[in-house]
């Protein structure tokens, strides 16, 4: 820069000195060539100053500190954590082996209408998904209620439970309970379907008596009414309910309960009743406390697990 500002000031002197022989005074030439003195210098100077604060910007935008990269490294991971447990903590709120046998049972009854091979179908594999998922948040709502209700008793009966073990707060399984239910309708009425339709207001509407501590409710507390809320949900309700949303909503066939479907119907009622008798036999020492007359709170574990061995061993029988 230096040579180029001294072959600047060379060349600009030459125009100066032509200027003067044109018959300029010496005043203006003086004026001209102090001009032409400064200018290189505040043209450095400024180009210094320039490059100066370049180099600052960039020494500054370099240097970023590592502790807040560390901290939203550790943030993203802490977000990913927390959502991992949630999922883990919700899974046993829902009663994963009550929702596998739920589906189980959708699935099979839904099956029976199917007769023949060239029946299925991609349509038919889709009503088995309506089916199916609108049945899990029925299920995650039954037994939700069911845990919101039974807190108390399950620090005795069943303290490894989210609630229970205030893995869970009670807002948040108040919550998660009326989403299934607000979902599990949603779903139901998107599909269009008056049998998954009625199936799902009727039974959220007799588990909500079975669980709910209100006067007339909390079936659970009799035994009779408790173990008849199950059989007839069991056999009846759920079964005929999935079995004509594939008969008549799915496959548009009319109304008929084929003889597959009877049987289907006569394997449940033995199957049914021993879930009704063998669900409370572990829990026979929270009931007691907190006042639930099961039948083996009344009757003896022994007692029941006598009975629902007949049960067990007509089903085998059946089969």
């Amino acid at each position: 820069m230096v040579i180029v500002g001294h072959f600047w000031v060379r060349k600009l002197s030459f125009k100066s000195l032509s200027c003067a022989s044109s018959g300029g005074s010496k005043t203006s030439q003086h004026k001209i060539k102090t001009q032409i003195q400064y200018d290189p210098l505040r043209f450095q100077l400024s180009a210094f100053n320039h490059h100066k604060s370049i180099q600052n910007y960039a020494v500054k935008a370099v240097t970023v500190p590592s502790s807040e990269l560390e901290s939203e490294a550790s943030n993203s991971n802490n977000i990913v954590d927390s959502v991992k447990n949630f999922m883990a903590v919700l899974y046993q709120f829902i009663y994963p082996y009550a929702l596998y046998g739920q589906a189980t049972a959708a699935i099979s009854a839904s099956l029976v209408a199917v007769e023949k091979l060239s029946d299925i179908s991609p349509l038919v594999f889709i009503g088995l998904l309506q089916a199916v998922l609108p049945n899990s948040f029925m299920v995650l709502y039954a037994n939700g209620v069911n845990q919101v209700f039974d807190f108390e008793i399950d620090k005795i009966n069943k303290p490894y439970l989210p609630l229970a073990a205030g893995k869970l707060s009670f807002r948040t399984s108040a919550f998660i309970v009326a989403l299934a239910a607000i979902l599990g309708l949603g779903f139901n009425l998107m599909i269009g379907s008056p049998p998954l339709i009625w199936n799902f207001v009727v039974c959220v509407t007799l588990w909500t008596c079975y669980s709910v501590n209100l006067p007339f409710l909390r079936w659970k507390q009799y035994p009779v009414m408790a173990s008849l809320l199950i059989f007839v949900c069991g056999t009846f309700i759920n079964p005929i309910a999935y079995f004509l949303h594939m008969q008549t909503f799915v496959l548009k066939r009319p109304l008929v309960f084929t003889r597959s479907f009877i049987v289907f119907l006569l394997f449940m009622s033995f199957y049914s009743p021993g879930i009704a008798l063998a669900k409370d036999i572990p829990d026979v020492e929270g009931d007691i406390k907190h006042g639930v007359d099961s039948f083996a709170a009344r009757l003896g574990q022994k007692n029941v697990c006598f009975l629902n061995s007949i049960f067990s061993f007509g089903y085998l029988l059946f089969v």
